[in-house]
């Protein structure tokens, strides 16, 4: 869609509305004339948030699709979020006592979605459900997806024949300083509804106690390999200067189980 099909289409459902340019400025917390401007056609000279603010002020959604020779850019991102996916499969194949299930796909009442990576933990009936992001698009419907998976987690783990006593949850963002930039931005949000950092989530997955609700980086090599977490999202500074402190993976347990093979499904979707 172009800037000036973008901008007649937001004037067609404002005018749908019956809602002034000042009405949805007011809204989107912006300024009456950047509305009309947008109206016009000029959507680019404006920060792409701010045009995304006006659709949802009319109830509706604006995403964007970047394209670049076809179809190679989606192939490029799912490779990157299946390189995670590789590396933080090796990191639960170092922890004793964790069942792993990874693509798992749920649909209740309505509710329907994917978790990444859902781990069972059978001496202590704990949940965890992992979501990997090698970016950080939208922090406000990962806040509301989270929730909605964990407040979902018993009968999703049913499915499994698994019964669990707590539902836990551990976001994992792909550390580029791009991603840190985006998170400093939302700390706030993203702090409060994940107040756990990385080695709190680490330490718990060693003796899992209560429940979790974390969020980290994970950086691994192009290969896939060995990853380490790091600080917490809320403590994040908008640059970095020198290469993020890191806790030693854990290493040397012989006792974990992947899923079954008939159970655990290719990692490729986009992170």
């Amino acid at each position: 869609m172009d800037d000036i099909r973008l901008g007649n289409t937001l004037r067609i459902l404002r005018i749908r509305k019956r809602l002034r340019q000042s009405d949805v400025a007011r809204r989107a917390r912006t300024k009456r004339q950047v509305v009309g401007k947008i109206e016009a056609g000029l959507a680019g000279r404006y920060p792409f948030d701010t045009t995304r603010a006006i659709a949802r002020a009319l109830g509706a959604r604006l995403d964007a699709k970047l394209r670049y020779q076809g179809a190679e850019v989606d192939r490029v991102v799912n490779a990157a979020h299946a390189e995670m996916h590789e590396s933080f499969a090796a990191y639960l194949d170092d922890l004793d006592g964790w069942i792993w299930l990874t693509e798992v796909t749920f649909s209740h009442y309505g509710e329907r979605g994917v978790i990444d990576i859902l781990a069972w933990h059978p001496e202590t009936r704990s949940l965890l459900v992992i979501e990997l992001k090698t970016e950080l698009v939208d922090p406000q419907e990962l806040v509301a997806v989270m929730h909605r998976r964990v407040r979902l987690g018993r009968q999703i783990a049913a499915r499994e024949g698994w019964g669990p006593l707590s539902v836990s949850a551990w976001v994992v963002v792909r550390d580029t300083s791009t991603e840190r930039r985006r998170a400093h931005r939302h700390s706030g949000l993203l702090g409060r509804a994940f107040p756990d950092d990385g080695r709190t989530a680490r330490s718990w997955m060693l003796r899992p106690s209560g429940t979790l609700s974390a969020m980290s980086f994970w950086s691994f090599g192009p290969s896939g390999g060995r990853s380490q977490t790091t600080g917490r999202v809320r403590r994040v500074r908008a640059r970095q200067t020198s290469t993020p402190s890191t806790v030693p993976s854990v290493t040397g347990h012989s006792g974990a189980r992947r899923a079954p093979p008939d159970a655990t499904r290719t990692a490729g979707s986009s992170g």
